[in-house]
């Protein structure tokens, strides 16, 4: 599934047991170089056309390069378009869906007790929440994170890609931003139990482990900070663990997220500023929020101030929230860089205008 349709379907996009320390030394985490990145570098979200000349990909990618463009983010993986990519002096990396997996029919076929299960106990296997694709596999399966260490493995085992981008490494929403509420018929302002995940045996048994007592016989298991703690821990476990396999392969590891920390803990259950990465992408898409475009500064703001240093941050921007006002785009370039982005990454049409706005 190609994330244009699904953003177009539901409006979002989109990334050891123990939570690391703060410092990323006593995490046991080196933060291995790939290479100097420039303030102002920025990033882009596409899909490679397989259609394309080598002589179009070519005049593409040059023209990215002298925008500023550093690094490409392909969900598909093409050798042709990755080499050319590098070529121009551009970092390629395969970005794939992570926890979502519903594009995988064999795995759903055959594994279909590795799919997370709402507070009702029903399996997005069967049940899927809000749309047909939201199909996510549980981050507490042992079976779950092997799998995708397999799939980690295998695509950074190819010479000509740069390094792994994790998307879609989460919980489902909890809560939708609140300008889909009237799309899906619903109102999200408490958790309902439909789209809260996971209750499946092995969280409820995991859980249960460390404090004595199944989520599902909490009075209000939707507002208990060790619950959700637990479900941090699990997703941030997976990302973790397929860090090391990056940092075996000398290889840099990113991840799309949610806007800003609190935004991504309450409506997805992620945890981002505890992550081993080597840079995080959030989705700083204004318009989902209704917000306006001074919110990029102030998101940007929030995740710089909670990564303390970690790791760069480049803020995600969707192009379509900007309504071809170039004007606009640049100013929230501006914005994400003055409040301490490393650069930003775009999703949409990338256009010689907006590569003139960037640039």
């Amino acid at each position: 599934m190609d994330k244009r349709n699904f953003i177009k379907s539901l409006g979002i996009g989109s990334m050891a047991l123990t939570l690391p320390s703060r410092s990323s030394k006593a995490a046991g985490w080196s933060a291995w170089s790939v290479g100097p990145q420039q303030k102002g570098s920025h990033r882009v979200w596409i899909n490679p056309d397989h259609k394309e000349t080598e002589a179009q990909i070519q005049e593409r990618y040059a023209a990215y390069k002298k925008a500023g463009i550093a690094d490409i983010f392909f969900e598909d993986d093409s050798e042709k378009h990755f080499r050319i990519a590098k070529k121009n002096g551009i970092k390629a990396h395969r970005w794939i869906w992570t926890m979502n997996r519903a594009h995988d029919k064999e795995l759903l076929t055959t594994h279909p007790e590795w799919y997370t299960k709402n507070r009702k106990g029903e399996s997005c296997a069967t049940h899927p929440p809000y749309v047909d694709y939201y199909r996510w596999l549980c981050p507490s399966k042992p079976e779950v994170i092997n799998y995708l260490k397999e799939q980690v493995t295998s695509i950074l085992s190819k010479d000509y890609v740069d390094g792994i981008h994790l998307d879609y490494i989460r919980f489902c929403d909890v809560i939708l931003p609140v300008n889909l509420w009237s799309k899906y018929g619903i109102d999200q302002s408490k958790e309902l139990p439909e789209y809260d995940f996971c209750y499946c045996e092995t969280c409820r048994s995991g859980y249960k482990a460390q404090k004595g007592v199944d989520p599902l016989d909490l009075e209000h298991p939707d507002q208990s900070p060790s619950w959700r703690k637990y479900r941090y821990d699990r997703i941030t476990n997976v990302v973790n663990t397929l860090a090391k396999v990056a940092q075996q392969h000398k290889k840099p590891i990113t991840a799309a997220v949610f806007p800003t920390p609190e935004i991504a803990k309450r409506i997805v259950r992620q945890d981002w500023t505890n992550w081993n990465l080597n840079a995080v992408c959030p989705m700083i898409y204004h318009g989902f929020y209704k917000e306006d475009v001074s919110w990029i500064g102030e998101a940007v703001a929030d995740g710089v101030k909670g990564l303390n240093g970690r790791f760069p941050l480049y803020a995600g921007l969707f192009l379509p929230d900007f309504n071809g006002n170039m004007a606009d785009l640049k100013r929230g370039v501006e914005l994400a860089l003055q409040n301490g982005a490393a650069g930003v990454s775009l999703f949409g049409n990338i256009t010689p205008e907006v590569l003139a706005a960037i640039s």
